[in-house]
Order: structure tokens, then C-alpha cells, then sequence
């Protein structure tokens, strides 16, 4: 068994294979705007010890630096499987706009604030099960997913690096998870 592993390894460098994490299971390939995506890598976004959801990274390329991540935003896709019984809409938005922050100059802040409100706007409670998917597409637009259904879609590559920086930013949500994110452990 251990040598069908390597083997794998050796057939896809560089690639994470699909996964299970907390009984989330993540396929290894995602079709995104007619192009096939791999999971990058994956791991759970905890907060004061509580896991919140699975957040998965899905690139065409393998990327093991945010650098690269957030120089080149698309083709991507990052998706977060709710493991928490339930997150009112407010504690997301609260969220977004903290991780938006953290990561942008204030100038930045004021040219993707509009757009914040209009993404923030798309959620409502996510219960246990839920599923976010964030699609990064070449025409600088990300669509936004809520259980596989599209709910909305924000324009600018501007905005694609700023939502990225919230997982892999300078300042990330979750250290943790953004390494698990670029293909760490």
C-alpha cells in the first residue's frame, strides 16, 4: 500500500490528493468555468478551540507559496464545508471584514469596500453541512457558491487577491490553515 502512495507522488508532484478531513470529504479535481482544478491542499479553520469549517484550495497549478497564490488568483477555487452546528450571517460578515482589513491598506480598503458590502450581502446562517465555494475566474470575476448553487459574483482581480489574503494573506485568519491550505501539514 505504501507504494501505491509513493508512486502517486512521483505521477502527481506537487498535488494533494483528494481528502477527508473531519468527515468532509474533498475531491481532488473541481471543475471550474470548463478547466479542471487539483486540491492544492486543505485544513480546518478553528477558532477559541471550536472547528468552524474545512477550507480546501483548488488550483490548476500546484502552489506552495501564497505569493504565488495571490500574484496569479486565477484559475482557483478555495471552498469551506461547515463542521460548526451554526454561524449567523453577522459573525460572517463580521469576519470578511476583518480578514479584509487586516490584509489591505487603508486606500485599498476604500477602492473593495463597495464590493465587501455587496459580497457580505450574499450570506445568510451557515449550519453544519454547509458549503461556500469561491470560484476565481480569468476574467477577473469570483463567483460565489453556496451548496453548489451560484448566489453571486464580484468583480475585480483586485478583489480575488484581497479575499485570498483572508486564508492566505500576511495576517490570515488561521496560521494553521493557511499553511494546510498551501500543502503543508
Amino acid at each position: 500500500m505504501k507504494y501505491i502512495w509513493l508512486l502517486m507522488m512521483v505521477v502527481m508532484p506537487g498535488m494533494a490528493m483528494a481528502a477527508e478531513i473531519e468527515g468532509v470529504s474533498l475531491p481532488d479535481t473541481l471543475a471550474v468555468n470548463g478547466r479542471y482544478l487539483h486540491l492544492n491542499g486543505a485544513g480546518v479553520r478553528t477558532k477559541f478551540f471550536f472547528d468552524i469549517y474545512v477550507g480546501a484550495l483548488y488550483r490548476q497549478d500546484a502552489a506552495r507559496r501564497a505569493g504565488a497564490v495571490l500574484t496569479h488568483p486565477a484559475p482557483s477555487a478555495v471552498s469551506m464545508d461547515f463542521l460548526y452546528g451554526e454561524v449567523d450571517a453577522a459573525k460572517l460578515q463580521h469576519g470578511w471584514q476583518e480578514g479584509f482589513r487586516k490584509n489591505q491598506t487603508p486606500e485599498a480598503m476604500r477602492s473593495l469596500q463597495k464590493r465587501l458590502d455587496a459580497f457580505n450581502a450574499l450570506f445568510g446562517d451557515a449550519r453544519k453541512g454547509d458549503r461556500y465555494r469561491f470560484d476565481f475566474l480569468r476574467d477577473g470575476s469570483t463567483v460565489v457558491r453556496f451548496n453548489d448553487k451560484e448566489i453571486g459574483r464580484i468583480d475585480g482581480e483586485d478583489f480575488q487577491r484581497a479575499l485570498l489574503a483572508v486564508w492566505l494573506g500576511e495576517h490570515p485568519a488561521d496560521a494553521d490553515l493557511k499553511n494546510a491550505m498551501l500543502g503543508g501539514e
